[in-house]
């Protein structure tokens, strides 16, 4: 008689890493959790490169912000080029 020794333990010869058989799944998952994390790194690294901000725009003066109103009555046919002109003339 033949006697054929196998490794005790939980898994009965099946191996240890596999589990029940959803071994697989969560290497899956660990693997998406790993490519999300590098993906976030990168992500932040080139956004602090760039030097782009994210946010509300800087704050305009008042006379940026009346030129860019006449302009756009000008553009409009509101006001005449004379009164373009001279308006703009006093606001500078």
């Amino acid at each position: 008689m033949h006697t054929v020794l196998t490794p005790g333990g939980p898994w009965d010869g099946w191996g240890h890493m596999w589990g029940n058989g959803f071994g697989w799944l969560w290497g899956g998952f660990m693997m998406l959790v790993w490519i999300g994390l590098i993906a976030l790194v990168v992500w932040l690294v080139a956004r602090a490169v760039s030097g782009t901000r994210t946010g509300p725009p800087p704050e305009r003066t008042g006379t940026e912000r009346a030129r860019d109103v006449l302009a756009e009555r000008y553009a409009r046919g509101e006001i005449s080029t004379e009164e373009y002109q001279d308006r703009l003339t006093h606001l500078s």
